[in-house]
């Protein structure tokens, strides 16, 4: 099958003097829809696309929970979530933290987890999170449909930073909501269409070409990543290594931030730089975005489709300045 045709139109003229399935942007697009379309198919609901993950956390929260409510956030969940959810607390939404591999605390109107958490790689109790009565949001960006999908599981709704491994390129910001309820994803629509977050055809194109690797891509990453987390914990200037035993994203903890400063700017062939889920290994201290809630030598490494043997030599070399 060839590739989907790439629409940069922003209006369609009207049937019959009716709007038809496409009649502005903002609303829908032919190429947006046939990303959600597939994208929907890889988790199992009705999925919308967005403008970044971001952009899809707001949406999810503001159009899903009223001023007052609180959200129970799985500790240790990508830093970024706990920072938009501060940012909402001047329009009055509360939130905690808890251990996402107990039940969430009582009382709560919305569950947010993170399936793995980045960059702790813990799992969620998925099992504790369904039995709650709230609704269940999961974060599954760092794990992909491929191996794990929340909405069987259970949860009502699946976000990812399609930036990352979906897309697969460093060439495309989006996000991606997916619903298990029809009436979650109406209201979602609603919000998106009134509030504007939407991705672009552009955006949408480079998604499906980013799906129509994602399997190969994902294999190969969680091969290297397997062998580089064991040949880590054999290695002296490693403390603690976090794996999940899938996907390409894994952490490991040297001795202090110094020494975390050492390693990260002495690789050569794995980038010093941030985000995760490309096609080039990059590896980063994340106390300098996340400060005192994680170690000071904790090293986030997102690997990607290089010779697993080359990349060893390379954090081997980096080590040893530590």
């Amino acid at each position: 099958m060839g590739s989907t045709p790439l629409d940069r139109s922003t209006t369609w003229p009207y049937e019959d003097g009716e709007p038809g399935e496409f009649s502005y942007s903002r609303f829908s697009s032919p190429t947006v829809a046939e990303a959600e379309r597939q994208l929907g198919e890889l988790d199992g609901g009705e999925a919308l696309l967005f403008a970044s993950g971001s952009a899809a956390s707001t949406s999810v929260t503001l159009a899903l929970l009223s001023p007052g409510q609180t959200v129970a956030l799985a500790e240790g969940a990508y830093y970024g979530t706990g920072a938009l959810l501060a940012e909402l607390s001047r329009w009055g939404l509360r939130t905690v933290e808890f251990d996402q591999t107990a039940p969430p605390p009582e009382g709560v109107d919305l569950v947010w987890l993170e399936a793995p958490s980045n960059p702790f790689l813990t799992m969620p109790n998925f099992d504790a999170a369904v039995s709650h009565p709230a609704r269940v949001v999961c974060d599954a960006t760092a794990a992909t449909p491929l191996n794990v999908r929340p909405l069987q599981l259970g949860c009502d709704v699946v976000i990812h930073s399609a930036t990352k491994y979906l897309a697969g390129h460093d060439d495309a910001l989006a996000g991606a909501v997916v619903c298990r309820q029809p009436e979650d994803a109406v209201r979602l629509l609603e919000f998106r269409s009134r509030t504007g977050p939407v991705a672009s055809a552009d955006t949408a194109w480079l998604l499906l070409r980013g799906l129509s690797t994602l399997e190969v891509r994902v294999a190969r990453q969680t091969e290297s990543a397997t062998q580089l987390a064991e040949r880590l914990r054999d290695h002296p200037a490693v403390r603690i290594v976090r794996y999940p035993g899938f996907g390409g994203l894994l952490s490991f903890d040297v001795a202090d931030a110094e020494a975390a400063r050492c390693v990260e700017t002495a690789t050569q062939l794995i980038v010093n730089m941030t985000s995760l889920g490309g096609v080039t290994s990059r590896i980063e201290a994340r106390a300098r975005w996340e400060g005192a809630r994680v170690p000071g030598g904790l090293l986030r490494l997102s690997v990607g489709l290089e010779d697993p043997d080359q990349l060893w030599a390379d954090l081997e070399h980096a080590l040893a300045d530590a």
